[in-house]
C-alpha cells in the first residue's frame, strides 16, 4: 500500500477548491487492497505507538442473593466481551449461601495501536472503548435443565476513565429477555473492585538503555548489585518484578545467566540444606514463571488426560481408597517417566540448581535432589493438581468432591517428589494412615530420583564438572555398527547379515553412551561415545535389515544400528538419547532414514557414502520453546514498576550511602533491603533512576503532543468518532484532569 495524496493546483472560476489528501485504515475487502477511486492508489498504515490496557477485575462478595428452589450456591462469571472477543472465567461456588465472600481476581489483557490503523499487527483487537467486563452470578443446580441465573453487571471500560481503581457495589440487573419486570433491589448486590492501567509502548529504542541495564544483571558482582535484582528488592511482591523479568530474559534468550546467577547468590546465603528455595525469593519467583511459561505444554501433555478422567468420573475417593491409590499411582507414573519431554530452558535451570546445592552443601547427598524437587514437584505439579483451572488444564474450578480429591493426590504427589521418609509424616488424616504407608516402597523413591536425574542433565554445560555420571538408562539389544569413512582402496561397505549383530548391554550417563559384552562388565566397555558426539538419532526402517524395532546413533565417522526387544524399548531409546543429545551444536538436520548397502543408499538410492541426508531430521522433542512475548512491552512495564516505586529506590541510594560512611545501626527504613556492595548498588541505582527520568520525560512529551493532537477532525480522531466525543465530555466534566 502506498499514501494516498492528491492536491489540485488550478481551479477554475466560480468552482470551490475540495483537496482529497490520504487516507488511513481503509478496509481490506477479499484479502486485497482497497484502491481509491479518484487515483487508482492503494493505502498506507503507519503506527508510532501501542497502547496496551489492563484490566483487573476483583470480585469481592455479594448481599441478598435471591434463593432459587430452596438453596443459593452462587457462583460468578466474569468475560471481557466485545464485537470479536468473550472471554469468560468462573469464581469458585460458594455452597449454602446468599451472601457469599468471593474475594477471586481475573486478569484481562488488550493491545492495540494508537490509531484506526490496526492492520499491520497479527493479532487484531477491538478499540478499548467497544470493550466491557460483565460479571454474571449464576446459581449451581444439580438439576438436569442447568443453573439458574441469579443477575448480572456490565461495566463498560471507557466508564473507567483513562486509569484508576474502581471499588464499588452494583445492584444485579435481570435478563433482558421480555420476561416480568423484577425489582432491582429483590436481585441482591455485588461488589467489585477494577483496576485499570493504560500503558503506552514506544519503539524499541527507547528502552535501549534501560533493557541493556536489565539484561546485563547477571554480569553484574555481586548480582544484588544488579538492576533485576534491584527490581525484586523494591517492588512490594517479588511476583510483581518476576513476571516481566522473565519474559524479556526469555525473549532475548537471557533468562538461565540470570536465574544460574541469582539463585548460586541464594543456595550461598542458605545456612541449612533443608530449606533451599523454600522462600517467597526473587529467584523460586523468576523460576515459578519460567515453569508456567516454558512448560505450559509440558504439563498438558503429562497431565490432562488423567485430570479430565478425575473430573469427569466423580470416582469417591474418600470413601474408597483405592480408587485414590490408583489415580496416585498414575499420576506418579505419568510425572517419572515424563522426563524426556521436559523443556530444554528448564532442564538448564534444574542442573544449575543442583550444581550450585552440590557444591554449597557437599555433606549432604540428597540436597542436589531436593534443590530440583522443591520446584518441579512442590511448585509445579503439585500445584496444577491442586488447582486445574489455574493451569489451563481444566476451564473451571472442579466441584467441591473432586477438588478434594485432587487436594489428596497433590498432597501425595508432592510428599513423594520430596523424598520424605516416612510419608504419613506430612498429612493430618491418620485415617489413611494405610495408604499412605503403601508408597513407602523403595521404588517410588529410585523412580522419583531417576526422573529428577533425568531432567537436571543439560547439554549445554560441562557435564564431567559432576564428580559422578548419572545413571539414565540401560538394557540389552542386538547391535551392528556401519562405518562412514570414505576409503579409496574399499570404497563400498561389506555386506550386513545377522551375522554382523551381537547381544550387547547398553548404558546411558549423562557422559556418554556406551556397550558392553555382559551386563556385569561394567569397566570394559567395548565402545564409548561422548553424549557431545551423537549427531542425531532416528528410526531405521525395515527394509535396511529386514528386522523390526531398529534406531540409529549417528556419529562424525560412524552409524550404530540398534535393534531393541520391543517398539515401546526402541521409543525410550530414541526419546532420551534425543532428549541427553539435542542441544549438540552439531546436530544433524537431514539424515537417510535407510543402510547404506550394496554400493548405494535404499532410501535415496545415492551412490556416495558421504551423500547428505534425505529425510529432515525429526528432533524427537523441540530444542526450545517459541514463546510470543514482546520485549518492548515488557521493558514499559518495568518502566513503570520503576516509576512507581521510585521512593524506594532514593531510599534505597541512601542506604547504600549510609553503609559506606557509617558502620554502625542501620535507620528502620534501610533494613529492608538487601545490600552485598553499596559502592556497586548505588552506582545501578544512578543509572536506572535517569534512564527512568529520561522515559518519564519522553511519556509526558508524548502524552502532551497527543492532547494538542485531539481535536475532532485530526488523524487520530475523524469526525465521527463518538468514543472521542465521549472521553473529551467526560474530561471535560472532571475538574481534577490536568496535563
Amino acid at each position: 500500500p502506498a499514501d494516498i495524496i492528491i492536491k489540485e493546483v488550478m481551479r477554475p472560476a466560480g468552482i470551490s477548491l475540495c483537496s482529497v489528501l490520504e487516507c488511513q485504515g481503509l478496509p481490506i475487502v477479499n484479502g486485497q487492497c482497497v484502491v481509491c477511486s479518484v487515483c487508482g492508489v492503494c493505502v498506507v498504515c503507519n503506527v508510532w505507538c501501542v497502547l496496551l490496557t489492563v484490566s483487573l477485575c476483583s470480585v469481592l462478595e455479594c448481599q441478598g442473593l435471591p434463593i432459587v428452589n430452596g438453596q443459593c450456591d452462587p457462583y460468578a462469571a466474569v468475560s471481557l466481551l466485545g464485537p470479536s472477543r468473550s472471554e469468560a472465567k468462573k469464581t469458585k461456588v460458594k455452597r449454602k449461601t446468599n451472601n457469599p465472600q468471593f474475594d477471586e481476581t481475573f486478569y484481562f489483557e488488550v493491545t492495540r495501536p494508537l490509531s484506526h490503523t490496526k492492520r499491520q499487527f497479527d493479532v487484531e483487537e477491538e478499540g478499548v472503548d467497544k470493550l466491557a467486563l460483565r460479571v454474571d452470578l449464576w446459581n449451581a443446580s444439580n438439576l438436569k435443565f442447568g443453573d439458574e441465573f441469579l443477575g448480572g453487571v456490565r461495566v463498560p471500560l471507557r466508564a473507567l476513565g483513562q486509569a484508576g481503581v474502581h471499588d464499588a457495589w452494583y445492584f444485579l440487573q435481570p435478563r433482558d429477555n421480555g420476561g416480568k419486570p423484577v425489582k432491582v433491589d429483590e436481585l441482591g448486590s455485588l461488589r467489585l473492585n477494577i483496576v485499570y492501567t493504560e500503558d503506552h509502548v514506544f519503539p524499541s529504542d527507547h528502552y535501549g538503555p534501560l533493557r541493556d541495564l536489565m539484561l546485563t544483571s547477571a554480569n553484574v558482582k555481586p548480582v544484588s548489585a544488579s538492576a533485576a535484582h534491584i527490581l525484586g528488592e523494591v517492588c512490594r511482591e517479588k511476583q510483581e518484578a518476576a513476571i516481566p523479568l522473565v519474559r524479556l530474559f526469555l525473549h532475548y534468550g537471557n533468562i538461565l545467566p540470570f536465574l544460574s546467577a541469582v539463585a548460586h547468590a541464594e543456595v550461598n546465603r542458605t545456612q541449612d540444606p533443608n530449606t533451599i528455595f523454600r522462600g517467597n525469593s526473587l529467584t523460586s519467583k523468576c523460576i515459578d514463571e519460567t515453569m508456567k511459561l516454558a512448560g505450559n505444554h509440558y504439563l498438558q501433555v503429562t497431565l490432562r488426560s488423567m485430570i479430565d478422567e478425575i473430573c469427569t468420573d466423580h470416582k469417591p475417593c474418600e470413601i474408597d481408597p483405592e480408587n485414590l491409590r490408583q489415580y496416585v499411582d498414575r499420576i506418579f507414573n505419568m510425572i517419572t517417566t515424563s522426563g524426556v519431554r521436559c523443556p530444554t530452558v528448564m532442564c538448564d535451570i534444574f542442573f544449575s540448581l543442583r550444581e550450585s546445592a552440590a557444591t554449597r552443601f557437599e555433606v549432604d547427598q540428597d540436597v542436589r535432589y531436593t534443590a530440583v524437587s522443591s520446584f518441579i514437584f512442590l511448585r509445579f505439579f503439585a500445584p496444577a493438581i491442586l488447582s486445574p483451572n489455574l493451569f489451563q488444564l481444566r476451564p473451571h474450578h472442579p466441584d467441591p468432591a473432586t477438588s478434594r480429591t485432587l487436594t489428596l493426590i497433590s498432597k501425595t504427589i508432592q510428599t513423594l517428589g520430596s523424598l520424605a521418609k516416612s510419608k504419613s509424616a506430612s498429612f493430618k488424616e491418620t485415617y489413611m494412615a494405610a495408604f499412605y504407608d503403601y508408597f513407602n516402597e523403595q521404588k517410588y523413591g529410585d523412580a522419583v530420583k531417576n526422573f529428577l536425574d533425568l531432567i537436571s542433565s543439560s547439554g549445554r554445560w560441562n557435564q564431567k564438572s559432576i564428580e559422578t555420571p548419572i545413571m539414565l538408562k540401560e538394557g540389552q539389544s542386538l547391535i551392528s555398527s556401519s562405518l562412514q569413512v570414505h576409503d579409496q582402496a574399499s570404497p563400498g561397505r561389506n555386506r550386513f547379515g545377522m551375522k554382523n549383530f551381537k547381544k550387547r548391554w547398553f548404558r546411558l550417563t549423562n557422559h556418554e553412551f556406551t556397550y558392553h559384552k555382559t551386563k556385569g562388565n561394567g569397566e570394559g566397555a567395548l565402545c564409548r561415545i561422548p553424549i557431545e558426539n551423537i549427531l542425531a538419532v532416528e528410526r531405521l526402517e525395515e527394509e535396511s535389515f529386514k528386522m523390526k524395532n531398529m534406531f540409529q546413533v549417528i556419529q562424525p565417522e560412524r552409524a550404530l544400528y540398534i535393534q531393541a526387544n520391543n517398539c515401546v524399548e526402541a521409543r525410550d531409546w530414541i526419546d532420551i538419547l534425543t532428549k541427553v543429545s539435542q542441544c549438540n551444536r552439531k546436530r544433524l538436520s537431514t539424515y537417510h532414514p535407510s543402510a547404506y548397502l550394496n554400493g548405494h543408499w535404499l532410501c535415496c538410492k545415492m551412490s556416495a557414502d558421504t551423500e547428505p541426508g534425505c529425510t529432515p531430521c525429526t528432533g524427537g522433542l523441540p530444542a526450545n520453546i517459541q514463546l510470543d512475548v514482546d520485549g518492548d512491552r515488557e521493558a514499559e512495564r518495568i518502566y513503570c514498576l520503576f516509576s512507581t516505586y521510585m521512593n524506594k529506590l532514593v531510599n534505597m541510594q541512601e542506604a547504600c550511602g549510609s553503609r559506606s560512611v557509617y558502620d554502625g545501626p542501620e535507620q528502620e527504613e534501610y533494613s529492608c533491603f538487601l545490600i552485598d556492595d553499596p559502592r556497586e548498588t548505588y552506582k545501578t541505582l544512578r543509572v536506572i533512576i535517569s534512564s527512568v527520568q529520561t522515559l518519564e520525560q519522553q511519556h509526558t512529551k508524548y502524552k502532551r503532543d497527543m492532547f494538542r493532537k485531539t481535536k475532532i477532525g485530526s488523524q487520530d480522531h475523524p469526525i465521527g468518532d463518538k468514543s472521542f466525543q465521549c472521553y473529551i465530555h467526560q474530561q471535560s466534566e472532571s475538574s481534577t484532569y490536568s496535563i
